[in-house]
């Protein structure tokens, strides 16, 4: 059934209904917990965070409507916009942004306590917070954004698992049913701060059924947005829906751990370097809709080192030189690649390797994730969906302790200083690019990952939806109107 507006689901009491349909539907609602993967773009229909991203990826207000540093730049002080609360009516103030990360930095089961390692302690003096630093680091406003301070009411997060039943935040929408793992139904949250510019009524999250069926469920009005597959966005067009491509910066990549033979032997890694044919990637899994890439950023990123494309370019007659200077014959190498679930990306890395005479063994895991944070597999795939800040993107894959970078504590020589450097520059000084680049250069110099393809993200969307921001791999519904509303 559809409302009048043309794409909202039956019962979701009128006005202009988002119906969206979402294959990463929230495992938890606390944003502590769940702060990683694609879910904190449904997080944030409930949850405002300290600060944004706007469509050229910098950090803009949100609950903080702005901030300063001292002098030294290890200090920032944050100013929470006035008058603002909570949908079950506590102030939103500074108290409110301390608890939230004394929350994201102590709660045990915490997803996001690694990303807060520059902050030494909070205080909090009505709408004021100051944040005293461990080290000069002018990332802070970049990093407290959606992926990592999405801040939940003190007084819900009291007991942060029911969090998961009923989320309380200052967004702009309010939870009013949730059936975990299944379906949310949400209101416009009238004391949002930006209110004025939120145009839909009503939301109804749902989790995807079988993939397959979203189109169908789009084409006959049960959903109106959704995130579909590349495969799924010609049959998509074809039905009369827009595709949306999200800006973002995903990354797909193959761990290697250097700390385990054969890749102990630095001829090995550069000769799977050389083995990977990027492009491969991206015709057969992204039909048209992704790119090749040898960075964790896409080419038109800030933080895309130009210096450092095609450092390894395809080269399969390099790659078998390399091995057998490394002492290894045609079929020597056999190696498991370990997945969580079956993934054409990996049937292509054993095809590419099998070309120069490595064979790989594709094993399929559950567990996969314990053994890869454990840093106990010698070759796996992984892919992540970007940091706001650039930086805590580069430390998490190469960084000495980064939860990507499968061969911890390895980090290449010169990435501490590049990275301490970015930390030294403020986000607006003039040669900000040029200093992010550098650390993504001395990054690149890394044996432990070998990035091969940028995913892109794709939304299908009934044409009575406006256009979306393209703020990178966010969702921001600020200004999208549906049908006549």
């Amino acid at each position: 059934m559809l409302t009048a507006c043309g794409g909202g689901a039956a019962g979701s009491g009128g006005g202009a209904t988002l119906a969206w349909a979402s294959s990463y539907f929230p495992t938890h609602w606390d944003p502590v917990v769940g702060g990683s993967g694609a879910q904190f773009r449904e997080l944030a229909l409930v949850y405002a965070s300290l600060t944004r991203t706007d469509d050229q990826g910098r950090a803009v207000p949100d609950i903080a409507q702005s901030w300063d540093y001292n002098t030294a730049g290890d200090q920032v002080t944050f100013h929470v916009r006035p008058g603002l609360k909570f949908s079950d009516g506590e102030p939103v103030d500074g108290a409110a942004v301390k608890a939230a990360i004394d929350r994201a930095k102590g709660q045990k089961n915490s997803a996001l306590f690694g990303d807060l390692t520059s902050i030494k302690a909070v205080t909090a003096s009505g709408l004021d917070v100051v944040v005293e630093l461990t080290q000069v680091d002018h990332q802070i406003p970049q990093l407290l954004g959606e992926r990592v301070l999405q801040i939940a009411s003190p007084k819900a997060a009291q007991d942060p698992a029911k969090l998961d039943q009923s989320p309380v935040g200052a967004g702009p929408f309010v939870v009013t049913q949730l059936i975990p793992g299944t379906k949310v139904v949400l209101k416009k949250n009238p004391d949002y701060w930006n209110a004025k510019d939120i145009h839909i009524d009503n939301v109804e999250l749902t989790s995807a059924p079988d993939a397959s069926t979203v189109v169908s469920g789009l084409q006959t009005g049960v959903y109106n947005f959704a995130d579909i597959a590349p495969s799924q966005a010609d049959s998509a067009k074809k039905a009369g829906l827009d595709i949306f491509v999200q800006p973002g910066f995903n990354a797909s990549n193959i761990s290697l751990n250097i700390n385990k033979a054969p890749f102990t032997n630095s001829k090995v890694v550069d000769a799977v370097r050389y083995a990977i044919n990027r492009q491969e990637f991206a015709d057969k899994l992204t039909f048209g809709y992704g790119a090749a890439t040898d960075q964790p950023f896409p080419e038109n990123y800030i933080a895309y080192d130009p210096r450092s494309k095609n450092l390894y370019p395809y080269n399969p007659d390099k790659s078998r030189q390399l091995l057998t200077e490394a002492g290894y014959k045609p079929g020597d190498i056999k190696l498991d690649l370990v997945v969580s679930t079956a993934d054409p990306a990996a049937e292509i890395v054993q095809s590419q390797l099998a070309a120069v005479g490595i064979t790989v063994n594709i094993k399929v895991d559950k567990n996969w994730a314990t053994a890869f944070f454990a840093k106990d597999l010698t070759m796996s795939l992984y892919g992540t969906t970007g940091r706001d800040s650039a930086l805590q993107t580069l430390t998490a894959h190469f960084g000495p302790n980064g939860p990507l970078n499968l061969s911890t504590p390895y980090e290449p020589a010169g990435f501490e200083d590049a990275v301490a450097t970015v930390r030294q520059t403020p986000l607006d000084a003039p040669d900000y690019a040029q200093v992010l680049q550098a650390a993504t250069r001395a990054g690149l110099q890394s044996g432990a990952l070998i990035f091969t393809y940028s995913p892109p993200n794709l939304f299908a969307k009934a044409k009575t939806i406006s256009t979306l921001p393209g703020n990178p791999a966010h969702i921001d519904w600020t200004g999208v109107t549906i049908g006549g509303h």
